[in-house]
């Protein structure tokens, strides 16, 4: 039970924070947890007046937060995922230089109207819990840009969330809950350029929407909007098309005067209904188009009757250490025209931060499937005989690339003034105290990946990869694997498409494309005849070769995208 009883056990990291002055402290994992469950929170992490940044994430076993959070009055960021909290104190209120808090992933299911005195406050994140509705007052958190309110119970979003005085309000993540309707006020927030309402229950969109002049990416996917004609341009993620068709007013809006009803004659009634189902033809037609060329495909090649072909081991040791990967191949990715590759890494990236908790949940390592030697083995090894090319970097085992990661976070730290412990530290921490790090190792005994922390340079994806292997690995579950790699495939087959249908240029990447590179300027539409993508399954294996899973299986890649069709 994590109450606030007196701990006769010191916490050596909260000993060490105090006597080093520390300005952030970090506590997460089964280590952490196990203390919490024997002890509770130890009270005197309360009296680390210094910190600017707290997290304790990855606990179960922690179920509050004490009202003596108001101590850390120097706090920036509070970062408490991933437990099981239940309520947050009153006195969080209090924490008047708090900018991050991030109470994702826990059981809360309600919010302190408090929140609103953090006039500091620019990113919250509550998503994945069970809340129903936000607290009142958050326009008075004005420099907030960011809000994160997915995967929750919420039916409407505040009026005062739609207040002009949240002028730097810039993403509102509010997917998967049941929300019913969107206010037309929300044109009132000048600076938003993100707005993800996907999966709830709205049935329009309101036409104000496209007074937001600086809105760049919106997603309505899987509502069951009254107008067919924009639900199908929603699900095909078309977000300047939506734009126009809101500004335009809608279908049929604004286009002619509607006649007088006094002057209407039988022949002119007759004429009015013909109108109104050669028009209804129309749009079903135009329905119909929309949905074909919107449409996503994506085929499975079922794995070989040849078990040593696309086969992944695994070894035993991994099992204390990073126990879960699926893995897939995927041909026919265009990366060669124009940005492709830089719009395919940033959403690696933001799949990473979202959904893969900036790697604390699940990590995606992609590489070019050319470049490989198969089979492949996922691998536990001691820090000192892992030896990896890290991406940008020579040859070095896995000791040296820590230690020099760390001087290179703590550098960053410094940089930054404290004010947020970097990515790429707490992807460090994510090792502490493993005895073996995970490695996916080839045929030739080259490490490929060393997750959660980098890939090989040399399997690297360039502009002339076509074939791609992409492994996702992860210490939490293997559900989770999948539902990363679901997302990851969906988000290719939408990349694809968007390469596909604007006809960039191919250009070289002058690495990889050496040899006949007199092609590398010609239009991208003369070597990509589809946008299908075909992904091949993999077996993982264990030791004795027993099959532990295949990815996609008959039950992968169940999306509910409805322009995807996945061909099995």
């Amino acid at each position: 039970m994590a109450g606030m009883e007196e701990s006769g056990e010191k916490w050596a990291e909260i000993e060490r924070a105090a006597s080093e002055k520390r300005r952030e402290l970090v506590l997460q994992g089964p280590n952490i947890d196990k203390k919490i469950q024997t002890g509770g929170l130890n009270p005197s992490i309360y009296s680390l007046t210094l910190l600017n940044y707290l997290e304790i994430s990855q606990c179960p076993s922690l179920l509050e937060i004490h009202e003596e959070i108001q101590n850390l009055t120097h706090l920036q960021s509070l970062i408490l995922c991933r437990n099981k909290i239940s309520t947050i104190p009153k006195a969080v209120g209090s924490l008047k230089s708090l900018k991050v808090l991030d109470v994702s992933v826990n059981e809360l299911k309600a919010l302190p109207d408090e929140l609103s005195q953090l006039s500091e406050l620019n990113t919250l994140n509550v998503s994945c819990n069970k809340i129903t509705g936000l607290p009142n007052g958050l326009s008075k958190c004005a420099k907030l840009s960011s809000i994160n309110i997915s995967k929750n119970e919420i039916s409407r979003l505040p009026e005062d969330l739609y207040s002009a005085e949240l002028e730097l309000l810039s993403t509102i993540i509010a997917s998967e809950n049941a929300i019913e309707e969107l206010s037309g006020d929300i044109s009132n927030l000048p600076a938003l350029k993100n707005l993800d309402l996907s999966n709830n229950k709205l049935s329009d969109i309101p036409f104000d929407l496209a007074d937001c002049s600086k809105l760049k990416e919106i997603n309505f996917k899987g509502n069951k909007l009254k107008d067919k004609r924009l639900e199908k341009m929603v699900n095909g993620c078309q977000t300047k098309s939506i734009l126009d068709y809101l500004r335009a007013g809608g279908r049929g809006k604004g286009k002619g005067k509607q006649p007088n009803g006094s002057e209407k004659e039988d022949g002119g009634k007759e004429k009015d209904k013909k109108k109104r189902t050669d028009r209804r033809q129309k749009n079903k037609k135009d329905e119909d188009e929309v949905e074909e060329v919107n449409r996503m495909v994506v085929k499975v090649l079922h794995v070989s009757d040849n078990p040593t072909a696309f086969t992944v081991k695994v070894a035993p040791q991994l099992k204390d250490v990073r126990p879960y990967i699926v893995c897939c191949i995927v041909k026919g990715m265009n990366l060669k025209p124009g940005n492709a590759l830089k719009r395919f890494l940033a959403a690696q990236i933001k799949l990473h931060d979202e959904i893969c908790g900036k790697r604390t949940t699940a990590t995606i390592a992609t590489h070019d499937f050319e470049l490989l030697h198969w089979p492949l083995l996922y691998d536990a090894r001691p820090p000192k005989t892992l030896k990896i090319v890290p991406l940008g970097r020579k040859e070095m085992n896995a000791v040296d690339l820590m230690r020099q990661l760390q001087l290179e976070a703590e550098e960053q730290r410094k940089q930054k003034k404290r004010q947020n412990v970097s990515g790429l530290h707490k992807y460090l921490q994510l090792l502490d105290g493993k005895e073996n790090y995970p490695c996916v190792v080839d045929a030739q005994d080259h490490v490929i990946s060393f997750p959660p922390i980098t890939n090989s340079e040399k399997t690297k994806m360039r502009k002339s990869t076509s074939t791609l292997f992409v492994e996702v690995t992860s210490s939490t579950s293997l559900q989770i694997c999948k539902d990363v790699m679901d997302s990851l495939i969906v988000k290719m087959a939408e990349l694809n498409k968007f390469t596909f249908d604007h006809k960039e240029e191919s250009v070289s990447d002058g690495e990889s494309d050496l040899a006949g590179n007199d092609k590398a300027t010609e239009p991208a539409a003369n070597e990509m005849t589809s946008s299908e993508l075909l992904v091949q399954q993999v077996r993982i294996v264990d030791t004795d070769g027993n099959l532990k899973v295949v990815y996609p299986s008959k039950t992968d890649l169940a999306s509910e995208v409805p322009n995807l069709t996945v061909v099995r």
